[in-house]
């Protein structure tokens, strides 16, 4: 009887199997929480399985919407997000967010239906190139061509993007290796001799570190978004009131520190404070720990912490040294990095005088704005910082709005600001708010968009409708494509060429279309009554504040002027 029973079990496990089968208990093994897909022909096959799925499955209103939400899930749960397109131009449609994903090193494993093995290269029915259009923008990809690899790829495909610097995995899945049938494979172990992500430093380095910190009269941290993936922002307040160094944060790093935290200087770049740019002009030692020293941060490199020893942590040695000349270069995980700059508890340098121009920097040329009888987009961002306590989510999209977002929402944890850095992408703000929102249910998420980059995605408020999602959609609404038509009147002697928006829909009928309460918003007053409101109940809503049309972005550090270079700044 024995004999017989482990002869039945063995046979059940050896039953056929189908290709879309594998791949949805491949997810399952990943422990996948929420797949955002868009069906069409040649993921059928796929798609007659995730009928009985148990795991939940967000239909967007667009692709690109998919991909945006995944991002944001991304961001905030720390977990990898998944997608899944049809073929043709459901793989095209995502190609603006894999590439949003690769520069601002978001996880993603991003499966896309593909024709069937025997048409490809034929032209066939909705066939697109998908690795040769994604190579360059995807951490690796993938095309399955032999069912029994499915679980291989799958477990790989989600190593890869999580692991190192994380990134997007495309898998292309032809129509018939998805509804082809084969006996249960073997499982295969992961065997990748070609990635092998460095994560302890090098112990030499973090010598040469802490001596430089020791010695130091001007140190300063510059905490970037690798602080956050590498889940390191207790390490990184031990460390900084260990050795008393003040931090900096890049627009993708905000929350890594605490913003009411002593030691926080501000954001540093093109838009960042007086303070952080001033102190990375003037330090003597740059400890940078996972940011990309991208343009916008640094300004004319020429002028770029000229008299600095630089200090860079990154898990991506192409980062290191490749805009910014490196001294102390480790190649390695910031977590793990800064566990063992703690440990060697160096003596802390003598800088009092360092820490007191700072905090005087700080005191006399703090973020400002002036008064008005018209709405401050200013304003609002105070207010609703003021109103949920610094403890809400915050997505936004890209132009004005996302840089006021940064200046004046002080986040004060880890895993609470969601925006597209790298790429700038319009139309990312509301869909990852989706995302956002899915990966934590009980938090207040504040989807902070402007007009222009809103219209871009606004089929997404079905999905917000559907799932009643308790997202608090502001429109800072200047009637124009405010960061465009700022540079315009700055750059381009106020020639205003297609920057304005005059005709526009109404937000707030177009909300109600959806099911969504929607209010206008003209004045402080009527600020204060509305977000008392809506800001303490868990129901969906849209508030256009209607905003001062000319108000732009200060400080401002113009195109070729060095990091010092600031106007705008108040004196």
């Amino acid at each position: 009887m024995l004999q017989e029973a482990a002869f039945t079990e063995k046979k059940a496990e050896n039953k056929a199997i189908s290709g879309a089968e594998l791949l949805l208990e491949a997810l399952e093994r990943e422990n996948v929480e929420v797949i955002f897909g868009y069906p069409g022909g040649a993921v059928l096959p796929l798609y007659d399985k995730i009928y009985d799925s148990k795991i939940l499955h967000v239909l967007p209103r667009h692709e690109q919407g998919g991909i945006h939400a995944a991002e944001g899930y991304a961001r905030i749960s720390g977990k990898t997000g998944v997608v899944i397109a049809t073929s043709g131009p459901g793989a095209t449609n995502i190609v603006t967010g894999l590439t949003d994903a690769m520069i601002d090193s978001l996880p993603l494993v991003v499966f896309t239906g593909q024709v069937a093995t025997g048409v490809i290269g034929t032209d066939a029915f909705q066939e697109a190139d998908v690795l040769g259009i994604t190579t360059p923008i995807t951490k690796y990809n993938y095309q399955v061509r032999n069912l029994a690899d499915i679980p291989r790829i799958v477990k790989e495909a989600f190593y890869i993007a999580s692991s190192g610097r994380p990134g997007p995995v495309l898998i292309d899945l032809p129509k018939d290796v998805a509804s082809g049938v084969i006996e249960r494979p073997e499982e295969q172990e992961i065997n990748l001799p070609g990635y092998q992500p460095n994560i302890q430093p090098n112990y030499l380095q973090i010598r040469k570190l802490s001596e430089a910190v020791s010695s130091a009269k001007r140190p300063v941290i510059l905490a970037g978004a690798g602080v956050l993936h590498a889940k390191a922002a207790k390490e990184l307040k031990e460390y900084a009131e260990q050795q008393q160094i003040p931090v900096i944060h890049t627009l993708l790093g905000l929350g890594g520190f605490p913003a009411d935290h002593e030691l926080f200087i501000g954001m540093a770049g093109m838009h960042g404070c007086y303070a952080a740019n001033m102190a990375l002009y003037e330090c003597d030692l740059l400890i940078n720990i996972g940011a990309r020293f991208d343009d916008r941060l640094t300004g004319n490199l020429e002028h770029f912490a000229p008299n600095a020893t630089v200090a860079h942590v990154d898990i991506d040695p192409a980062e290191i040294g490749k805009n910014v000349p490196t001294q102390i270069p480790v190649v390695a995980d910031a977590k793990e990095t800064l566990k063992q700059l703690v440990a060697q508890d160096g003596k802390p340098p003598v800088h009092k005088e360092w820490l007191e121009m700072i905090r005087s920097w700080k005191e006399k040329h703090p973020y400002h704005y002036e008064s008005s009888d018209l709405l401050r987009p200013q304003k609002v961002l105070e207010m609703l910082y003021e109103k949920t306590k610094g403890d809400a989510i915050v997505v936004t999209d890209v132009g004005q709005h996302q840089m006021w977002a940064a200046q004046y929402y002080k986040f004060k944890e880890a895993n609470r600001w969601v925006t597209s850095g790298g790429l700038g992408t319009m139309g990312f703000g509301l869909p990852a708010s989706i995302g956002a929102s899915f990966a934590n249910r009980e938090a207040c998420v504040l989807s902070i968009n402007g007009d222009g980059g809103f219209q871009m995605c606004t089929q997404e408020l079905a999905v917000i409708k559907e799932y009643n999602l308790p997202i608090k959609i502001i429109i800072l609404n200047n009637q124009a494509l405010g960061m465009v038509r700022q540079w315009q009147e700055l750059f381009y002697d106020g020639r205003y060429s297609h920057s304005k928006n005059p005709v526009q829909p109404s937000f707030v009928k177009l909300a109600e279309a959806f099911g969504i309460k929607g209010y206008q918003i003209s004045n402080e007053e009527e600020a204060e009554t509305i977000l008392n409101d809506v800001l303490n109940n868990r129901e969906p809503v849209l508030l256009d504040f209607r905003v001062n049309p000319d108000e732009n972005v200060y400080p401002m550090i113009a195109p070729g002027k060095g990091i010092h270079e600031m106007v705008g700044v108040k004196e």
